[in-house]
């Protein structure tokens, strides 16, 4: 099978699980931790980040019939991925053992927070065909940081105990928080620079 069979392949299963995950999400009952039903659910980066993932996946399957739009596709699609692979490291890495793994893993967040963005990263790293560089590498943290400043700008306004604050990283005050997202942009950097140097290798070896 062709590698860019094998990659629409990919990006339409991502397209299709994205609004399937979040309509569950949205309309059933709260089903796992750090969840949401209806509109509120776009409180959480998880969501937003795996819906953007989804929009790109299908920018990206556009692009193969309008060429025009690959380049933005491309880097569209690296963006998203970073944001996810972020979402699946900060469950792993600090949510899964601060909430517990089985609440993190159930209902809709079983698809946020591991299949897809394990499937987003695979296609991008296995699959992707455009490499990208250190300037992308800064846009890739971009949605953090805007996602970021709100966070921070509504729990500044609405104060102590910080009601807004979902994640519970203002738990030790606004400085922590803050300290937070900045070891979580770092991280999202990183993310970035070793997915882009894994498939810069495997594109070099074929």
């Amino acid at each position: 099978m062709k590698k860019q069979t094998l990659r629409m392949l990919a990006n339409i299963l991502i397209a299709v699980l994205v609004p399937l995950a979040w309509a569950y999400m949205v309309f059933s009952r709260k089903d796992g931790t750090l969840s949401s039903t209806g509109l509120r659910s776009l409180r959480y980066f998880t969501v937003l980040s795996n819906l953007l993932e989804g929009a790109c996946s299908i920018l990206l399957l556009l692009s193969f019939r309008i060429s025009r739009l690959r380049r933005a596709a491309e880097v569209g699609k690296y963006i998203a991925v970073v944001a996810v692979a972020l979402t699946f490291s900060t469950v792993m890495l600090a949510l899964g053992p601060l909430y517990g793994y089985p609440g993190m893993f159930r209902g809709a967040n079983f698809w946020f927070h591991l299949v897809i963005p394990l499937a987003a990263m695979a296609e991008y790293t296995l699959l992707g065909e455009a490499p990208m560089g250190n300037r992308e590498n800064l846009w890739a943290v971009a949605p953090l940081l805007l996602y970021g400043a709100v966070y921070a700008c509504v729990n500044l306004f609405s104060g102590p105990p910080y009601p807004f604050d979902m994640y519970g990283f203002m738990r030790w005050g606004l400085p922590a928080g803050l300290g937070v997202f900045a070891l979580l942009t770092g991280l999202a950097f990183l993310l970035g620079l070793a997915m882009r140097k894994i498939n810069r290798a495997l594109l070099r070896s074929r």
